[in-house]
């Protein structure tokens, strides 16, 4: 009997072990069935847009239809119309360049932020993200989870650095966001007579009133779950890593999508391609009244899922993910291409303004060198690779073809170029950091349109003030210091030779802080970033990195 007793506390002991040691591939193989229990995803709904009015009813309403395409962690290298595009330039965007051969590219565009959610709430709202306290982007709950415990692994050089008190007593994923009270470009041409549609990512929050529906538009399909497709359809081509960001959103994933206030549903085909099919349906419904239309495309956030026959085009290229991540841009550029062609085949290309731009610059994590190509850095840095990004205006009636503008342009532009083009107030209580382009691109006005720009994320904060661009990892104390007119690459760091200017911006960066408001919620994650390296390859004594909050 004793000898059984024992046997059997030797046994959960063991059993108790390899749980512990193995807790990570554990949680990762069991999380898609606890997701799938807590969110069920149904068979497809199909979706209800409005329909709009048969003719148009006030023909001399000038107001231009308006559509904001926003891409996900697309690298400045990612379309053909930069430096030749991905893969050695083999990758053609052929319809995203086409934006640009028919309006404005904006060559020095800047992101809000080098991750997602502060800059679409920037992007939105026409404000540094910073002045309502919005700094860090949300998490998924068991995300969060499984890179903590994945940090425990990670070499201790370079070791995330996490306060798990902080992280486990976090708001729910679902209430963190967008403050409710802040005025979206949604709202305001909702109020003139506009109908606005969002399609795909928001992660602007999703309860206490920060959805889309609670933000200004009248409807919402929603991105619901990470995949594209199922993981095991015959139709799809993965690409995995083993990073710790990658397995956070495989093993959380799910193939779903929302429309308004319905249950999950499973989208009725590869998840770009069926934005893209639900976007032309807003645009057909709608044609004869003016209407927003938000397509905030999931592509080409990990995880890489392509389709089977774009990959098969990518034949040419070499390495397994270069050719999955190229099929996604593939299809990226394909939505392009069907939304410009649905808009010239209703006669209403001309008077459709179309802003086309990515959140931030391409990830380190997918293991791919050159994205970001000529810039140094990744997303989640404050590098030129982090936050310089595609950024096009297009609007036939009003701008001449093929301008290229040099001169620094931010995310929060955007709002307010698209409430001046619609001739919509913007509430005189609100400061807002964004000025309309179109007086710049026509020459009305020949000086910079910012003489200073700042990021912000906790401990990772940066300046552009005129040439100048200054970085630093606070707690690091390590900082850098670039003339962008000689050195637009940042590679001669003048830090430690120019100490009156480094000592004048920092004065601005001090100021500017002082301006903005505490973060909404703590930063429990600093999360370590090589400037020069994706993850994966060997770290040197000599390699530059910073770490950042979140």
């Amino acid at each position: 009997m004793l000898k059984k007793v024992s046997y059997f506390f030797l046994t959960i002991l063991i059993s108790g072990f390899l749980l512990w040691e193995f807790k990570v591939n554990i949680i990762i193989w069991a999380l898609p069935t606890v997701v799938n229990f807590i969110n069920p995803v149904q068979d497809n709904i199909p979706t209800k847009w409005p329909e709009g009015p048969l003719e148009r009813l006030d023909q001399n309403d000038s107001r231009p239809n308006i559509i904001l395409i926003l891409a996900d962690d697309m690298g400045y290298n990612d379309i053909s119309l930069h430096n030749g595009g991905a893969a050695d330039g083999t990758l053609e965007t052929p319809h995203i360049d086409s934006l640009a051969k028919n309006g404005v590219w904006f060559n020095k565009g800047y992101a809000a932020n080098a991750t997602c959610a502060p800059s679409r709430a920037s992007i939105i709202t026409g404000r540094y993200a910073t002045r309502f306290g919005f700094e860090f982007t949300p998490v998924p709950d068991l995300g969060q989870l499984v890179v903590r415990w994945l940090a425990e692994e990670d070499d201790d050089n370079l070791r995330a650095r996490i306060d798990n008190e902080i992280a486990r007593n976090l708001p729910s994923f679902m209430d963190q966001g967008m403050p409710s009270d802040q005025i979206t470009i949604a709202e305001i041409l909702k109020t003139q007579g506009y109908y606005t549609a969002h399609i795909g990512k928001w992660h602007l929050g999703h309860s206490s009133g920060m959805s889309p529906l609670d933000q200004g538009f009248d409807d919402s399909l929603s991105l619901a779950g990470a995949y594209y497709l199922p993981e095991d359809h015959p139709d799809v081509v993965n690409a995995k890593f083993e990073t710790s960001i990658d397995k956070m959103v495989w093993s959380g994933g799910q193939y779903a999508a929302r429309f308004n206030d319905s249950n999950y549903f499973t989208p009725d085909k590869y998840v770009t391609d069926y934005y893209t099919d639900e976007a032309i349906k807003v645009i057909e419904k709608n044609k004869n009244r003016p209407f927003f239309l938000y397509l905030s495309h999931w592509a080409i956030h990990n995880p890489l899922q392509a389709i089977r026959s774009d990959v098969e085009q990518m034949s040419h290229m070499s390495g397994h993910n270069l050719k999955v991540y190229s099929g996604m841009i593939r299809a990226l550029d394909r939505s392009v291409g069907e939304i410009i062609r649905t808009l010239k085949e209703l006669n209403i290309y001309g008077r459709t303004l179309i802003f086309f731009t990515s959140d931030n610059g391409g990830a380190n994590y997918i293991e791919l060198e050159d994205i970001n190509k000529p810039f140094r850095g990744w997303k989640i840095s404050f590098f030129e690779g982090g936050i310089r990004v595609p950024f096009i205006l297009s609007w036939p009636d009003q701008i001449d073809p093929g301008l290229k503008f040099d001169k620094p342009v931010h995310h929060f532009d955007i709002f307010s170029t698209i409430a001046s083009a619609a001739n919509v107030q913007i509430p005189m209580d609100r400061k807002i950091d964004g000025v309309d382009l179109m007086p710049y691109i026509k020459g009305e006005k020949i000086a910079n349109p910012h003489q200073t720009l700042f990021w912000r994320s906790g401990n990772h904060q940066a300046v552009l003030h005129e040439n100048w661009k200054y970085l630093i990892s606070k707690k690091e104390g390590t900082k850098w210091l670039f003339d962008t007119d000689q050195d637009p690459l940042e590679r001669n760091n003048l830090i430690n030779i120019n100490p009156e200017k480094t000592s004048q911006i920092e004065n601005l960066l001090a100021m500017f802080n002082s301006e903005q408001a505490n973060p909404l919620y703590p930063s429990s994650t600093e999360l370590p970033v090589l400037i020069d390296k994706y993850d994966g390859q060997v770290i040197e004594d000599t390699d530059e990195f910073i770490f950042w909050s979140n």
